[in-house]
């Protein structure tokens, strides 16, 4: 993927002094797109029948970004209703779901509406990729998973890069979602974005999450911070075998760690070759990436 125009770059150095205070708290190294800002927003449905239900829904989101990626809010509203005719009789649920996500830098806000709660932590995945081409790491996932790049297309006037996962499209304009055709025991959902707004002006409020108590969960390595933790001397003991179990592990066959998963998961012992040999390939990929990093 092309780095970013010189001209962005020039303008971005330009405005830079006018840049509000939530910007300027952004870490460039968290930039996710090779698109500045965006404004875009999104309907859903759903249709299909599982097991004699009949199962209908549809919902509206919103994607908001802005300095590449590394500020990004995601708000998501849908009805799913459920019909099931069992012996003559008619039964129906409704469910409703309301989510709010926010990245910045390498944190994550996840907001409980039921609970009015919004629970903070770190991004592990953000921080491991902290200075990486996520766009590019998204692809090498994504055919590691099985996933083909099957054409080119244009959809709301912009030139997207269509791929195939088991049989699920998906509509990426420079590693941003604008399209999905997700088709999964016989219920189908079409995701389209119905307003696409790039390198335009994204309001901070636009960021602003609900007055909600934060509850604040440690990472699961302890209450230090990443950065204490890898500079201790217990860490860096323990990075040793560490080391030799990595390099281990990406030396083994795909014969040897199925054997050695099998026999230690459960759960990996019901899986088949295909999902396995994913997992496997999937371990791979990230094994290699971590070496070249």
């Amino acid at each position: 993927m092309k780095k970013i125009a010189i001209v962005l770059f020039l303008t971005f150095l330009l405005t830079s002094c006018g840049k509000s205070e939530t910007e300027k708290s952004i870490d460039n190294a968290y930039k996710r797109y090779p698109v500045e800002s965006g404004i875009v927003k999104y309907k859903t449905t759903t249709k299909g029948k599982v097991m004699g239900s009949n199962i209908s829904g549809n919902g509206e989101s919103s994607l908001y970004f802005k300095n590449y990626g590394a500020l990004e809010l995601t708000e998501d509203k849908s009805t799913q209703t459920t019909e099931i005719n069992l012996f003559g009789k008619k039964n129906k649920t409704e469910e409703k779901n309301h989510s709010m996500t926010k990245m910045e830098n390498g944190m994550v806000f996840s907001v409980d509406f039921d609970k009015k709660k919004i629970h903070k932590m770190e991004n592990i995945g953000a921080t491991m990729l902290k200075g990486v081409d996520v766009n590019k790491v998204g692809k090498e996932m994504l055919q590691t998973m099985g996933g083909k790049k099957i054409a080119d297309e244009k959809f709301k006037g912009y030139n997207c890069e269509v791929w195939d996962l088991n049989g699920s499209k998906q509509y990426f304009y420079k590693g941003i979602p604008l399209r999905s055709e997700v088709k999964m025991m016989g219920i189908t959902t079409i995701t389209e974005a119905t307003e696409v707004k790039f390198e335009t002006n994204v309001s901070d409020s636009k960021f602003k999450l609900p007055d909600f108590e934060v509850v604040e969960i440690e990472n699961m390595l302890s209450g230090e911070s990443i950065d204490e933790i890898m500079n201790s001397g217990e860490f860096q003991d323990d990075m040793e075998d560490v080391k030799e179990n990595i390099e281990a592990l990406s030396k083994m066959s795909f014969k040897e760690w199925k054997e050695i998963a099998q026999k230690n998961d459960p759960e990996m012992a019901e899986m088949s070759d295909k999902e396995l040999k994913q997992t496997y390939d999937m371990m791979q990929q990230m094994l290699k990436l971590r070496a070249n990093k």
